[in-house]
């Protein structure tokens, strides 16, 4: 039975010991409580870091491992000092501040802490491999493992992998920055289907693989190394029901009563984030500051509740971020606090999930400005609970929820005047305002629920790679072993060959692909014994430069010119007919002035507009305009637009290398083993050509 490999950084279950007993405590937040439903329904094995077992005998370690597989879930087991190295140094000293764009704190010189990150990529891997079995669906999670998908390819070609990333994705402009940049969109690409919270994020992320491996900056999808990647937009949300029964709670709500009587009237404004310098918490006192400054009449009649949840405290610059907050809160306390009110009521532990709902229930209004967030669960949260249909929302516009609850007051943290007047919106805001404001959150929050978050993406990633039956595995030369067993016993081969992109990298600048030396050694010794035929959609100049003298069947300008392997002579397949020339040219010269980095390449029968070394979302654009004025403009029953890699060719109907297929198979040998390469669309017009037992 085909089952969901679910695979994080953090399993939800902690083993430790207590008192020399073995003790395994499940999650109750986060990834673990988003989970828990995929768990359950699909018979899913959860694999990840079960926490350090350092202390535990090699019985208790077994036993925990035994404990753990009765509960479907993996370890996956991380010596110490690699665990923080990947960890603390890079996942969080490196991608956290980073992908939240806080640049100050981004440690670009994390060499060691890049390579631990590598191996335990490498270890997870390892791992869900060997839980692997045909037809799973593998889901990967968040920043920790963003080298894993393509890991994974490696090794189970044929598997469906979906990531989710539950952080923003920053601009290409700020991920650029990153020494690691191409490893780490290489590992992405290697899932099937890629989600992000955002629309934006989505877009962020295209941009940057289109900066850094000169991919199409699809919307929707990328294709990359011969297959397409999804794209998908998919918020994750909360169990919505579960807040709600937890909010009619009769515990729940006399605790909630509880609170709003020792608050004596007073408008209750809270705020509950993770004790991290992302969540805005200083720029939120300031604010707070700001509007007991500006207010001095309603100092007396709001109550401001924060609590901070304790995370990575063993990190020192957690400790001194701690610090920082505590300070301020002392600080503004001192200054607006009387002998009867404190304005900043500051709690810095965890508390039970029923008194958080407690919490939001007390809360006239819930103050949410994190300075950059994947998502922000504790808005939606907040919505949940307002069973009554009453209470305030302010939310940072970078938060990821910000997209969807656009009924709450947006703010920008960073401006702390805004926020202030946000507040005194927010206390002020009459109850049918209130009411029509939070009807419409808490159904939005209900119909989008986790459930329904988690589904989506599994069927999406059901579209993007549908379950198919295993397939042979590919040999370290990139092919089916039995293909390459099969070439290698033929008695003759034909070898037809693509230049740019199969035998040269590309180039910013054509003139820059000529070939190296060991290129060159390679195709003599290859004609030695084969034919070898270079099908090139280049100039016949610039292949008779580069390969005239080698022993090759050569074919220019996609077969509108051939040169035979015996002959000093190029053979064109039709006269040249160049009427048409003059007017794309002109639309060819308006786009390129618009569009910097690009160029006009002309050959004897077709014109080349590239645009590799052009901004990748301006080109994009552009493409599109051209296409669209080429399509208008030139008679489309006599010539034809080809979208090769990073260039739009006009080109005569009939000229293409397909053509030139059936020249090359007259000539063969008989029983000869066929063999084509290629790399872009170009390329398919010579697979289409070939007969069924072609390679």
């Amino acid at each position: 039975m085909a089952r969901l490999l679910i695979v994080s950084n953090r399993l939800p279950i902690s083993v430790r010991v207590d008192r020399g007993a073995l003790s395994l405590t499940r999650s109750s937040g986060g990834l673990a409580a988003a989970m828990r439903g995929p768990h359950e329904r699909h018979c899913a094995v959860w694999i990840g870091w079960p926490g350090s077992v350092a202390s535990l005998s090699p019985e208790q370690r077994q036993d925990a491992d035994a404990a753990l597989a009765g509960m479907r879930a993996v370890p996956v087991h991380l010596g110490a000092a690699e665990q923080h190295r990947f960890y603390d140094g890079f996942s969080n000293g490196v991608l956290w501040p980073l992908f939240h764009y806080l640049l100050d704190k981004v440690n670009l010189d994390a060499e060691l802490d890049w390579e631990a990150y590598q191996r335990v990529n490498e270890h997870f891997a390892d791992v869900v491999a060997a839980q692997y079995t045909p037809g799973d669906a593998i889901w990967v999670h968040d920043y920790q493992l963003l080298l894993l998908p393509a890991l994974l390819r490696r090794r189970l070609p044929g598997a469906r992998i979906g990531f989710f990333l539950h952080v923003p994705f920053p601009s290409a402009e700020v991920f650029r920055i990153l020494p690691w940049r191409e490893q780490i969109v290489r590992g992405l690409l290697g899932a099937d289907l890629i989600g992000f919270h955002t629309a934006g994020f989505r877009r962020n992320f295209a941009a940057s693989a289109a900066h850094v491996l000169g991919v199409e900056p699809g919307e929707a999808a990328i294709e990359h190394d011969g297959r397409a990647v999804a794209l998908g937009v998919h918020p994750i949300s909360i169990d919505a029901a579960e807040i709600e029964r937890l909010a009619g709670h009769p515990g729940v709500r006399e605790e909630a009563a509880r609170i709003r009587a020792e608050a004596r009237g007073r408008k209750i404004v809270l705020g509950i984030d993770r004790l991290d310098y992302t969540k805005g918490i200083p720029r939120r006192l300031l604010a707070i500051e700001r509007f007991l400054e500006r207010e001095p009449e309603l100092r007396d009649h709001v109550r401001f509740l924060q609590l901070a949840v304790p995370t990575r405290e063993s990190a020192g610059a957690y400790a001194d971020f701690r610090r920082l907050v505590h300070e301020m809160v002392g600080r503004i306390n001192g200054k607006y606090g009387t002998t009867y009110a404190t304005p900043i009521h500051y709690m810095h532990r965890s508390l039970p999930f029923e008194q958080v709902v407690a919490l939001y229930l007390a809360a006239d209004v819930m103050l949410v400005t994190p300075l950059r967030d994947g998502m922000n669960l504790v808005a939606k949260e907040y919505a949940a609970a307002r069973i009554d249909d009453d209470g305030a929302l302010i939310l940072s516009e970078f938060a990821g929820a910000s997209s969807e609850l656009a009924e709450a007051i947006s703010v920008n943290p960073y401006d702390i005047g805004s926020v202030a007047a946000a507040v005194k919106q927010a206390i002020a805001m009459p109850l049918a305002e209130q009411r029509l404001r939070m009807t419409a959150l808490r159904r939005r929050v209900a119909t989008h629920d986790v459930h329904t978050w988690a589904q989506t993406f599994l069927d999406d990633l059901d579209r993007a790679a549908p379950a198919a039956p295993a397939v042979a595995p590919p040999s370290r030369r990139g092919m089916p072993e039995s293909v390459v067993e099969s070439v290698r016993r033929a008695p003759q081969r034909v070898w037809i060959l693509d230049y740019d992109g199969t035998l040269v990298p590309f180039a910013p600048v054509p003139d820059l692909a000529a070939p190296d030396e060991e290129l060159l050694a390679l195709l003599r010794a290859l004609s030695e014994r084969d034919r070898v035929h270079v099908v090139s959609g280049r100039r016949r100049a610039d292949i008779e430069r580069w390969l005239g003298a080698l022993p090759l069947h050569l074919h220019a300008e996609h077969g509108f010119w051939s040169r035979p392997k015996a002959s000093d002579d190029w053979v064109a397949l039709e006269p040249d007919a160049a009427a048409w020339k003059g007017e794309v040219r002109k639309i060819l010269e308006d786009v390129t002035r618009r569009t910097p980095g690009t160029f006009i390449e002309e050959k004897t029968v077709t014109l080349a507009w590239h645009y590799r070394t052009a901004e990748p979302e301006l080109a994009s654009q552009h493409v599109r305009e051209l296409c669209a004025r080429l399509e208008a403009r030139i008679p489309m029953d006599a010539l034809e637009l080809l979208a090769g890699a990073k260039v739009i060719e006009v080109r005569p109907r009939g000229v293409h290398k397909g053509r030139v297929v059936p020249l090359i198979l007259d000539d063969a040998p008989a029983r000869a083993a066929v063999i084509a390469i290629g790399d872009d669309r170009t390329d398919e017009d010579i697979f289409a050509a070939l007969p069924p037992s072609a390679c």
